[in-house]
C-alpha cells in the first residue's frame, strides 16, 4: 500500500489537474500565505487492514491539497473525523495537518480522484485515469466488508467498479441517497451525502446525519462477516 500511495503521488497523467493544483499552491489563500502548500496528488490514508472504506470525491483546494492528506484542514474534513471519532474509527475528533497525531482505526479513505480538480468537479477522463488507483487498493484491501461513498460521484465510481469486476450486472437500480444501504451487495454499500461546504452549510447534511451513517457502519460491522474476497456475508 506504501508504495501505491507513492505512485499516487508522483502520477502527473492528468495535465489539467497538475496546473490547477501547482497553481493554487503557489497563489494559496490569504489565511494559509505562510504555509508550504503540498500541491500534488494527495494518498489514501488510514488502516490497510480496515473493515470499513471511505470514498470521498477529490481533495480541497485549500485542504487536503494544502496538508497532503484526505479530508485534513477544511471544514469537509471537520464534520467526517468527529463523525468518525464519535463512532470509534478516529483517534481524535479534529484532523488539522499531516503531522497532528491523527491515527484511524479499522477504517480507510480515499477517492476517485487523488488531485484537487477546479470547482470540486474532476472531468470524466480525469476518473478514468485515476480509477486504476482505486482498483488495485480494493486488491489490498481485503478486509474491508463495508464501504460508505460520500457523494454521487463517488457511488457511481464505486458501481461501476462492481460493475465490471462483474459483481454487479448493472449500476442501474442501486440508488444514491442519504444512509441509503445496499445490504445485498458485498462488500455492503452505504451511500451518504458528502460533507462538502455547500451541503453543511444549508443543513442539507448535518453532523447528527453523518454520525448516524458511522453508527451504522458499527451496527453493520457487528452483525455480518464478510470473506477476505468479498464473497457472500454468512452469519457469525
Amino acid at each position: 500500500m506504501s508504495a501505491l500511495n507513492r505512485e499516487i503521488v508522483d502520477c502527473t497523467l492528468c495535465q489539467r489537474l497538475v496546473a490547477h493544483c501547482g497553481e493554487v499552491a503557489r497563489v494559496k489563500r490569504r489565511a494559509y500565505r505562510d504555509q508550504q502548500y503540498w500541491g500534488k496528488p494527495v494518498p489514501s490514508f488510514g488502516d490497510p487492514a480496515a473493515r470499513l472504506l471511505i470514498v470521498g470525491l477529490a481533495p480541497g483546494a485549500h485542504g487536503a491539497n494544502r496538508t497532503g492528506r484526505m479530508f485534513t484542514g477544511d471544514k469537509s474534513g471537520d464534520f467526517l473525523y468527529r463523525a468518525l471519532y464519535r463512532a470509534g474509527f478516529a483517534s481524535q475528533p479534529e484532523s488539522i495537518s499531516a503531522g497532528d497525531g491523527l491515527v484511524l482505526k479499522d477504517a480507510w479513505i480515499t477517492a476517485p480522484a487523488h488531485c484537487a480538480p477546479p470547482d470540486n468537479k474532476p472531468l470524466p477522463e480525469e476518473l478514468r485515469n485515476c480509477r486504476p488507483f482505486l482498483d488495485r487498493e480494493l486488491d489490498l484491501l481485503t478486509s474491508v466488508r463495508v464501504v460508505v461513498t460520500l457523494g454521487r460521484i463517488a457511488t457511481d465510481a464505486w458501481l461501476g467498479i462492481q460493475r465490471d469486476r462483474g459483481a454487479i450486472p448493472s449500476a442501474a437500480g442501486h440508488a444514491f441517497g442519504h444512509n441509503v444501504l445496499h445490504g445485498e451487495l458485498s462488500p455492503k454499500l452505504l451511500c451518504s451525502y458528502h460533507p462538502s461546504q455547500q451541503n453543511t452549510s444549508t443543513g442539507r447534511l448535518t453532523q447528527e446525519m453523518l454520525d448516524d451513517v458511522f453508527l451504522r457502519v458499527v451496527e453493520l460491522l457487528r452483525s455480518t462477516v464478510v470473506n477476505s474476497n468479498f464473497g457472500c456475508p454468512t452469519k457469525p
